[in-house]
């Protein structure tokens, strides 16, 4: 059995699940939008490359049955690898829309499978660790993998566009089979790398696949008779609302040329204001959100982190209206707007770990991060047709408005205790 130390894998494996995440709620956009889809087909097709996420609760205890984690690992990697050149291969024909999209397609359901070995590997490595470190490394890697999809690549990109006299699918094309090599060698790395699998881990010691299904519909039953139900699911499916809306958008906004209302920044400066800056105010944000709660517990943080993620979306009214050509002030609007949002995500991400107990928590845990996607998912499809027919001065202050929403379920919801707080934790 090979045992090797955490940092020669821990490090590689949390950038590359980073590294395909990006790829499919940034990159995917980021292309179409070069290559002149409309702000309603964008949002539309990409949003549903969100659904592997959703119905991830239902096949996740499947997909383990039939080979140890460390080959999913591996196996998950070798497909990105191949789904990436996919994407690269099929930019350069006459039916780019529907290969692409296949691809892309594709590098989502390989990036969800990636995650669930990941996960219950994870779990297994580290039962000796400490989770909250392991838990901090890995988020820390994976916002660096953030940095470069976000950031680098769309700047290489750009820079490539330029020496090319702007042949879009060109550039895009070699950003594809770059991250085809980097997925092969990441495969390679990890083969050799990862510990060796645990006799438990075998997939011949696994439940059989009807104990599994009647597990599941128990699991999923408990869910359902959860005290406080309805408001926990309006909760879990209006808080990030208005962030799901913007997301999509906010890519388009900053890089629509002024006479659409954008902000007409390069390729280079949206990776230099969405993805640098972008990213550490939204990794800060996550750091100033868990430590507030550590402190003082979260239900008595939960209201300030609502009213956080009601400033991003003020600063989004400012910029469609005032229209600043200063990069500084970009950047700076920003990295508070990620911030914000940073502050309500770790907000959300502790809702979903009070309200998951019981014996079934692991599958509520699960059940819950499947609706997170869901909550991302289904006001994407409509949010380009919102811009379209709006304009983005009216969609962000529609936006605006919409920040009742959180509000209104986080009315709705009752705590009791100072869940978080690491003195109750102690005690």
């Amino acid at each position: 059995m090979r045992n090797r130390s955490p940092w020669l894998w821990l490090p590689s494996l949390c950038f590359a699940e980073g590294l395909s995440h990006v790829t499919i709620a940034v990159l995917a956009i980021e292309i179409y939008m070069q290559l002149g889809l409309s702000d309603a087909a964008i949002t539309f097709y990409t949003a549903w490359l969100y659904l592997p996420w959703v119905i991830r609760p239902f096949w996740e205890r499947f997909l383990l049955l039939y080979q140890t984690k460390r080959w999913w690992i591996v196996a998950t990697q070798l497909l990105l690898g191949a789904a990436y050149s996919g994407v690269a291969f099929t930019l350069q024909a006459a039916w780019w829309l529907q290969g692409t999209f296949f691809f892309f397609s594709l590098i989502a359901f390989s990036s969800a499978s990636h995650d669930v070995a990941i996960d219950s590997f994870f779990k297994r490595a580290f039962q000796h660790y400490d989770s909250d470190d392991v838990i901090f490394i890995r988020r820390i890697f994976y916002r660096f993998a953030l940095m470069m999809g976000k950031g680098l690549l769309i700047m290489i990109a750009g820079v490539v566009q330029v020496m090319f006299r702007y042949q879009i699918r060109f550039s895009w094309s070699l950003i594809f089979y770059g991250l085809t090599g980097l997925f092969l060698a990441f495969s390679l790395y990890h083969y050799y790398m990862l510990p060796s699998a645990h006799r438990e881990d075998n997939p011949i010691s696994q439940p059989l696949s009807r104990t599994i299904i009647y597990s599941f519909w128990r699991g999923l039953g408990a869910f359902f008779r959860q005290r406080l139900f309805v408001s926990s699911i309006a909760f879990l499916l209006l808080f990030r609302l208005p962030e799901a809306l913007y997301m999509p958008i906010s890519q388009l906004f900053l890089q629509a040329p002024p006479s659409r209302g954008g902000l007409g920044l390069a390729p280079q400066e949206f990776g230099l204001v969405n993805g640098t800056v972008g990213v550490i105010g939204l990794l800060l944000g996550g750091i100033v959100g868990h430590a507030a709660i550590r402190r003082f517990g979260w239900r008595k943080m939960l209201w300030p982190m609502v009213a956080a993620t009601t400033v991003p979306n003020v600063l989004n009214v400012w910029l469609a209206y005032a229209m600043p050509s200063s990069l500084l002030a970009i950047g700076s609007s920003m990295f508070v707007v990620n911030m914000g949002y940073g502050l309500g995500l770790c907000a959300y991400l502790y809702f979903i770990s009070y309200f998951s107990v019981g014996k079934h928590r692991e599958h509520h845990y699960s059940i819950c991060l499947g609706l997170m996607s869901f909550s991302m998912m289904w006001p994407a499809f409509f949010a380009g047709t919102m811009s379209d027919m709006l304009g983005y001065r009216q969609f962000f202050i529609v936006l605006l408005v919409l920040c009742l929403l959180p509000v209104v379920a986080t009315a709705l919801l009752k705590i009791k205790g100072d869940f978080g707080k690491e003195e109750s934790e102690m005690a």
